[in-house]
């Protein structure tokens, strides 16, 4: 049986302290450039206090309210993906000797202990969609493992969502459900805390708290109901995998030519795109050169080039090859979909698409019109 514990609000800097005493490197949420992004964190003051977010498609907003909560918003543009997958880093570099031979230099992953404060249910089901693929594949990538076991990670459920989250709908949240050390709920008067992980447990024993009462542990539950009961998307019925299949030649797939602007953002914000590319580069005398790896998105035209032709060269074929891959194939590779329910590309898309909406138009027989597939051609 879980034992819950209640940290005062006014007590929460002990929680820091304790991290940075056991060794951690603390991160957390704070509004920098109008947004809630993951930094360096020291004081609670740092922290989002009475900060809400209002988000819709194409729109995110921080408001500022009396609350004395510091977790009160949703999701941020940036989940913790940067932390275990790096948008950019070098992997080898090579350096030319004097008598004209190239030596090669694999760059070591360094990590430092570093312990996340504010992660959400739906990051921590991202998290572990990418440990399948980085971890636990054929070939474990070193670079990310080397990250991923230096963190600590202080979850929060969410007993508040946003109008674009949908994760009841995934069955990613809003409760946290596993992958973290410590869990907290937020209250006005302080959190209710519970450990997950031996090293949660050291840190949360560290804390001055006291055994969460009946009414508080009430409160959370009534929060979580309350968040789930406020997402009003929904993911249309049956298999996804099937029916993206069936519709690959459906004429809404067509309507996106004169919407996506392909610009990448929904791959960039999203807590389980892995799409990566690699580049050299090389130093201005010609005797150094690094191999890096860094993001790449599949709306890129470069991302479906194959010896000068692009595969995928119309703005409709790119969105089908990641929406079809997202909440379709993802499955049969990782025996479930990619997608969270976190909403992020419903929000940071510059013009507004929902993936919810257009899931539920594919999922509908077309009305009397031609099949076409994305790149105009005739279906038969």
């Amino acid at each position: 049986m879980k034992v819950h514990h209640f940290l005062a609000r006014d007590r929460f800097q002990t929680l820091l302290k304790a991290l940075a005493a056991a060794g951690y490197e603390v991160i957390g949420p704070q509004v920098r450039d109008h947004a809630i992004v993951f930094a360096p964190l020291v004081s609670m003051d740092q922290l989002p206090r009475g900060i809400i977010d209002d988000q819709a498609p194409g729109h995110y907003r921080l408001e500022r309210t009396d609350s004395a909560r510091l977790f009160d918003w949703t999701t941020g543009p940036q989940a913790i993906k940067p932390l275990t997958f790096a948008p950019r880093e070098t992997l080898w570099k090579s350096e030319r000797q004097p008598d004209g031979r190239l030596l090669f230099r694999e760059q070591p992953p360094e990590a430092q202990p570093t312990a996340v404060i504010g992660v959400r249910a739906c990051d921590l089901a991202a998290l572990s969609i990418h440990d399948r693929h980085f971890l636990h594949d054929a070939h474990p990538d070193p670079h990310y493992r080397e990250r991923r076991q230096n963190l600590f990670l202080v979850a929060v459920n969410c007993l508040r969502s946003a109008a674009t989250c949908f994760c009841t709908a995934t069955g990613d949240g809003p409760r946290v459900q596993h992958g973290f050390d410590l869990a907290l709920s937020e209250l006005d008067e302080g959190f209710v805390v519970e450990a997950h992980s031996k090293e949660g447990q050291t840190i949360l024993d560290a804390l001055e708290t006291t055994p969460a009462s009946h009414d508080q542990l009430e409160q959370v539950e009534a929060g979580l109901e309350r968040a789930s009961a406020q997402q009003t998307r929904r993911l249309p019925e049956g298999s996804l995998p099937e029916m993206l299949q069936a519709a690959v030649a459906h004429p809404h797939w067509q309507t996106l030519n004169d919407r996506c602007l392909t610009c990448g953002n929904c791959t960039a914000v999203c807590p389980t795109c892995f799409c990566q590319t690699h580049v050299d580069e090389l130093s201005l005398d010609g005797q150094t050169a690094s191999h890096d790896r860094q993001w790449a998105s599949c709306f890129d035209p470069d991302h479906s080039t194959i010896h000068g032709t692009v595969i995928r060269a119309e703005r409709p074929q790119r969105y089908r090859q990641w929406l079809t891959h997202k909440f379709g194939t993802w499955v049969e590779q990782y025996g479930r979909s990619g997608c969270v329910g976190c909403g992020r590309c419903i929000a940071w898309c510059p013009v507004g698409i929902d993936v919810t909406e257009e899931l539920d138009a594919l999922s509908k027989a077309p009305e009397d019109a031609p099949a076409k597939a994305p790149g105009g051609e005739e279906r038969s």
